[in-house]
């Protein structure tokens, strides 16, 4: 049985790393990777069968594609706590000549990632290649992807959905981080995305819904599901229900902080709700 308590402790650090790393260059996305902490805390600390001996193939082991490249602080965060690269490497996201780009690029060989992701839509699509090529080789570990709602409106997207269905593509979970909520405000006014279970599973896509994204157990219980769900013909795609910007107070329930620093007096606040537990870099 997983220790929730140490996976929320290490959730709690990860919230600190965040808001801090944005903080210092006031530069960055802290509100869509709050809401996604807990997700790649499962996902790195209990679901995923790695190795942070890392190599671009991947072979023999899950990989896993960021998508929505914008939230890196939160991915940088858990690949270093985890043992990815140096902790302390964190003192240098987005500043010159960093490995730890604004965006999640490959030619500064920075382990764990795999792909550049900053322009949305593109990532199942890579998801999908690399779940194919897993069937190809013979390899029977699995391929997860993690996808904005917003980027959702990206056509793209709906190709490699429907794809990965028509290929029957079941070594794959997609999770859409769905707090409803994007850059220029709620997803419904920007451009409404509709019944998505509805539309996935119109595709030929198997749908598991996680109605506390941001509850650990309830994460846990469910990309369990999903994870059972594969190898029986079809995709499986994840909508996991989040609140962007969660666990600092002042950044949720809004779509104000997708891309802004908070300043000194926010960043103490922020702080303040998120207990010290591993070691600030």
């Amino acid at each position: 049985m997983p220790n929730i308590q140490e996976l929320q402790d290490f959730s709690s650090q990860v919230r600190r790393d965040i808001v801090r790393m944005v903080h210092a260059v006031q530069s960055g996305h802290p509100g869509g990777s709050l809401g996604c902490v807990e997700f790649f805390t499962v996902l790195y600390k209990e679901l995923m069968d790695y190795s942070t001996d890392f190599d671009m193939d991947g072979k023999n082991e899950d990989l896993f594609f960021l998508s929505n490249g914008h939230i890196s602080p939160v991915y940088y965060s858990v690949l270093s706590r985890v043992g990815f690269f140096p902790v302390n490497e964190l003192n240098t996201f987005r500043k010159l000549d960093s490995r730890l780009q604004g965006h999640p690029t490959t030619h500064e060989g920075l382990p764990g990632i795999r792909i550049a992701s900053g322009s949305l839509g593109q990532g199942m699509s890579v998801a999908v290649g690399a779940a194919e090529t897993k069937k190809l080789n013979g390899d029977s570990h699995l391929v997860f992807s993690l996808h904005g709602d917003g980027e959702l409106q990206e056509g793209q997207i709906w190709e490699a959905a429907m794809y990965a269905a028509g290929k029957k593509v079941d070594n794959l979970i997609a999770t859409v981080d769905y707090n409803k909520k994007q850059i220029d405000g709620e997803t419904d006014d920007v451009l409404p995305l509709g019944d998505l279970r509805a539309k996935f599973e119109a595709f030929g896509w198997t749908v598991v819904e996680i109605h506390k994204g941001n509850d650990i157990e309830s994460l846990i219980q469910g990309m369990n599901e999903a994870k059972s769900l594969t190898g029986k013909g079809k995709p499986v795609c994840v909508l996991m229900h989040s609140e962007m910007g969660n666990g600092v107070d002042f950044m949720m329930n809004t779509h104000a902080w997708h891309g802004k620093p908070p300043s000194d007096e926010q960043l103490e606040i922020a702080l303040a709700q998120n207990p010290e537990t591993l070691g600030d870099y």
